[in-house]
């Protein structure tokens, strides 16, 4: 954004290669500023002398997408989810056909079908287009209740286990290293009071109670909504029993 004004011709090497970016760098085109290169690890920028008005419909959300699908899967439902971009999230959604789960795409609707007995499955984090990090927390909670045992690696940023300790106080079996949490699948959790460490933590903590028996309570909220508007609505309008507190 900063080099789309700056005089001359700015590289960025080893960017990021996900869909916001490109997104955002399309806007930007449509002001008048000439990147290049988004969607690739070289961003090339030409410095312009000034931006204009245009108007952009900002991307779906594929992380709230791919967490509304995993929601529907750890509660045994079917759910769809609409306006999204399923090639945006095609390594979720060849995750949860491996587990066992059917998944049927359309053009901006992804919908996932119940299935009894899902078996575990190993993921690795890495840049797109392979499984986000941002729903690895998500993805390690419907593990837990898994048929068999799961390998999770995060290899994107250090410190993403934070949610391991609270989903074992719903009673899942995990075993935490630095990069790697083994997970092993269990009949049921239950619910318990939980505390929410951070953003994507959150999410896969109400995602856990959605599937536990009993009552789970979520603290610290405040970490879900810097990235989910309204989630225990939407939850609700899919038929789950969920309560916003406070």
């Amino acid at each position: 954004m900063a080099a789309t004004l700056a005089e001359g011709k700015t590289v960025l090497e080893n960017a990021a290669k996900e869909p916001e970016i490109v997104d955002l760098a399309n806007y930007l085109n449509k002001m008048g500023a000439k990147v290049s290169g988004q969607g690739t690890s070289v961003i090339t920028i030409e410095g312009v002398e000034k931006l204009k008005a245009a108007e952009h419909t900002v991307m779906p959300d594929r992380i709230e997408a791919g967490t509304l699908l995993i929601a529907g899967a750890i509660t045994h439902g079917e759910v769809t989810v609409t306006d999204c971009v399923p090639e945006h999230i095609e390594s979720l959604l060849f995750k949860l056909k491996e587990c066992g789960f059917k998944i049927k795409s359309e053009k901006s609707s992804v919908t996932i079908s119940p299935c009894l007995g899902y078996k575990a499955v190993d993921i690795t984090t890495a840049p797109h287009p392979q499984f986000p990090t941002d729903l690895q927390a998500q993805f390690m909670a419907l593990m837990t209740l898994a048929e068999g045992t799961s390998v999770i690696t995060e290899t994107v940023f250090e410190n993403r286990f934070m949610h391991v300790q609270e989903l074992m106080r719903l009673g899942a079996d995990i075993t935490p290293k630095t990069r790697v949490a083994v997970v092993r699948g269990k009949k049921e959790l239950t619910g318990a009071p939980v505390m929410a460490t951070d953003l994507r933590a959150s999410a896969s903590l109400v995602l856990a109670g959605l599937a536990a028996k009993g009552e789970t309570v979520v603290n610290r909220i405040y970490h879900l909504d810097r990235g989910y508007e309204k989630l225990e609505e939407k939850l609700s309008s899919l038929g789950a029993k969920t309560k916003r507190m406070a």
